[in-house]
């Protein structure tokens, strides 16, 4: 089967960590939080639903590409997003400014 196909659209359970601020599990709502590994819930803590979503790969998506989400869950059956390290943004904020 074609991958830019099932990239076509996918509702998704959205779950914040309780452990650690600003990281967040994407899941396939159908098959809820089955394929993530055990060893990584224990890391994430207990997962609390922040939000379900309608993902389409034209969708905007605040910290990732939607695109590259989906194909993660299509993938591994999950996308982990990870908390923002404050220095790298600062860094990249200074590039920013510097090109101005």
């Amino acid at each position: 089967m074609d991958l830019e196909r099932l990239l076509v659209k996918k509702i998704c359970s959205i779950y914040r960590s309780p452990n650690e601020e600003g990281m967040y599990l994407y899941v396939d709502k159908k098959k809820g939080l089955e394929p993530v590994p055990s060893e990584l819930l224990r890391r994430f803590g207990k997962p609390v639903l922040a939000m379900t979503l309608l993902l389409t790969p034209d969708k905007k998506l605040a910290r990732v590409e939607t695109k590259r989400v989906l194909e993660m869950i299509e993938e591994q059956g999950f996308y982990l997003q990870m908390p923002l390290r404050p220095e790298l943004d600062m860094q990249e904020l200074r590039n920013k400014n510097y090109k101005l």
